[in-house]
């Protein structure tokens, strides 16, 4: 199978790696809303890569292993020099437990994730993940969900220093020798990516949630500090976990909750200017977060090759520029937000 180039890519930080403007993000491949047919999974990664999406963001904690696996088979039928493999730690499986209440997905593998953020803890998450990933060294890895979101706010300062005393010093030294080509972090809040900017040397950030259409708390601090220091940013939950491609429906998703009533009137909104400008609501979003100067690639969960081919067909869709000021004019985008240009990708 061949890896085409039909999506732009750009530079990712300082790591020297050239990603694809969409990655494909693979938490629906562990099973996460529904239970997958193996060879439909396997399909949209490989789907992926002949779009011309070259970046592949895994995780353990994807479907228990389950993702990683799936990707694999893909990755050996690709050509691995093209790829761009990003993983995360902060999570063992334990192969001798079951998985037990609480996991969020539906299906995935029989095994029990363990928390865990130390040194060792490290090593063994990455081991694990090289064997389900069938090679012998990964682009990118990331510290997975240090966040308040995850762990509460009571715990997370413990898991702070648990990740730099062990975790960073772990990735830290498979970067020196040459394992992997960038290290970063994985996180549902902006606070936290700066948090981890200023205490260590990262090359790469995946932000879910924090820059968005609908909400750009990451504009004040976390973005201007990661053009500062060469930090390549990706950002997931471009949607906010459906609600910026459902719009406001009833039911809609935002934070993997029903929305809210301000946050389905705001959508409303958003989504009336969009519609006077012809253009569709998830669209908008998807050019919007990649108008940032920041931001290297967008990552876009998908479960099927059908969902590969929208998104990429959105990413050919001219947005006129007259749209973002008609948001920023009726006080529904920031006024500061950089906003890409007529006819970009």
């Amino acid at each position: 199978m061949t890896v085409l180039s039909a999506l732009p890519r750009r530079a990712l930080g300082r790591t020297g790696l050239n990603v694809s403007v969409l990655g494909f993000g693979t938490a629906p491949l562990g099973d996460l809303y529904v239970q997958l047919d193996d060879r439909a999974a396997i399909a949209a990664v490989e789907r992926a890569f002949e779009l011309g999406i070259n970046l592949l963001d895994t995780s353990p904690l994807y479907g228990h292993g389950l993702a990683e696996h799936r990707c694999g088979t893909a990755i050996r039928r690709a050509s691995r020099e093209q790829i761009v493999v990003c993983t995360k730690v902060g999570r063992w499986m334990d192969p001798m437990h079951g998985r037990g209440d609480g996991s969020g997905f539906v299906g995935g593998q029989p095994h029990r994730a363990v928390v865990d953020y130390s040194y060792d803890g490290t090593m063994r998450s990455v081991e694990q993940s090289l064997l389900r990933l069938g090679t012998d060294r990964l682009d990118l890895l990331l510290i997975h969900d240090v966040d308040i979101w995850t762990h509460g706010a009571d715990a997370i300062e413990e898991r702070f220093r648990e990740a730099m005393a062990g975790a960073y010093v772990a990735l830290d030294r498979l970067r020196g020798e040459g394992v992997v080509a960038g290290i970063g972090v994985g996180v549902n809040e902006a606070e936290m990516c700066v948090r981890f900017a200023k205490a260590g040397s990262f090359d790469v950030m995946l932000l879910a949630g924090r820059y968005s259409l609908l909400e750009q708390p990451a504009l004040t601090h976390f973005l201007p500090l990661a053009q500062q220091q060469g930090i390549g940013v990706l950002l997931g939950g471009v949607f906010n976990s459906g609600i910026l491609a459902t719009g406001a429906v009833s039911g809609a998703k935002y934070n993997y909750r029903d929305a809210p009533p301000e946050i389905l009137a705001k959508v409303a909104e958003i989504e009336r200017v969009c519609a006077a400008h012809g253009v569709a609501l998830p669209t908008a979003a998807l050019h919007f977060a990649l108008g940032h100067p920041a931001v290297a690639s967008v990552v876009l969960g998908a479960q099927a090759p059908q969902e590969l081919e929208r998104n990429a067909a959105a990413l050919s869709t001219n947005v006129p520029t007259a749209l973002w000021a008609d948001l920023k004019a009726a006080h529904l985008l920031d006024a500061d937000a950089p906003v890409p240009p007529a006819g970009s990708r």
